[in-house]
């Protein structure tokens, strides 16, 4: 497969040069270790956005090793705080397994809501590595409009025909019945609104999870901005699939997302060190 057809790797027809490709692991144990380490990170970029509100929020990643199992951070424990000894590995009956490495202490625990929308997700999309979901001040906002977002910027284009719209809201999310539901309202799409809720973004890495849910909540307060402005004009709909073809795909989206991480590694001053 070459470069240019492979969709975990960003298009070359955006940059020139050699086309940067994701970290290659000597063992299972190192992609875990690595993807905890990235997971813990990715949820300290959330508080640092402010994308907290209170105990609620998620990010899960699934286990390299047990792909029917998947990383969580624990319910009660900030965002700005979580380390990867902190996550939790959780199976798909919602049990937290030992392996997490957390063996006590006040934070061993699994938000039910958490547990009902990704074990949901990861069990009916094997393409989806990491899922997000939080209560964002613009993705709340917009989600009470019960639309979906319009291409009306090339930001926005990355969403174009690639998100969807949950129009039920029943109250938190504590059974199975809703998170089944939800997921298949994301149905193959990278991105969802949920009505009355927030954002949801599933993709095929960490680094794209977190590029593509920080420009969804942008997109979200665009919108709400240039709506709130006058009437505005979309991109035609031909031009923005284009344009999403390119701004939306999964390998532009982990490089994207990249970026946030360095900026988050210059900050703390700590990268991964592989133990291996």
């Amino acid at each position: 497969m070459s470069d240019v057809q492979d969709p975990n790797l960003p298009s070359p027809k955006i940059f020139k040069g050699k086309i940067p490709r994701p970290p290659v692991f000597s063992s299972k144990l190192e992609e875990r270790e690595f993807l905890k380490f990235r997971l813990a990170q990715a949820l300290r970029i959330f508080g640092n956005r402010g994308y907290d509100e209170g105990v609620a929020g998620h990010i899960t990643v699934r286990d390299p090793i047990r792909p029917d199992c998947f990383w969580v951070n624990p319910f009660g424990l900030h965002f700005k705080l979580i380390q990867p000894h902190d996550l939790l590995l959780v199976d798909h009956h919602g049990k937290i397994l030992e392996e997490s490495g957390q063996k006590d202490g006040p934070f061993r625990i699994l938000n039910t809501a958490a547990f009902m929308i990704h074990s949901a997700i990861h069990a009916a999309r094997p393409d989806v590595l990491c899922a997000a979901h939080s209560h964002s001040v613009y993705g709340k906002a917009f989600s009470t409009l019960g639309k979906m977002l319009d291409p009306i910027s090339q930001d926005a284009c990355a969403f174009y025909q690639d998100h969807a719209l949950y129009t039920q809201y029943n109250g938190i999310v504590l059974d199975e019945v809703e998170g089944l539901a939800i997921a298949e309202a994301l149905g193959s799409k990278k991105a969802a609104i949920l009505q009355n809720h927030g954002l949801l973004v599933a993709t095929s890495s960490i680094e794209a999870t977190i590029h593509f849910y920080i420009s969804m909540e942008r997109a979200c307060q665009a919108q709400l901005l240039a709506e709130a402005a006058g009437k505005t004009v979309p991109i035609n709909p031909a031009q923005a699939a284009e344009t999403g073809k390119i701004t939306g795909s999964q390998g532009g989206g982990w490089f994207a997302g990249g970026t946030e991480f360095m900026v988050l590694e210059r900050d703390e001053g700590v990268k991964f060190q592989s133990a291996a």
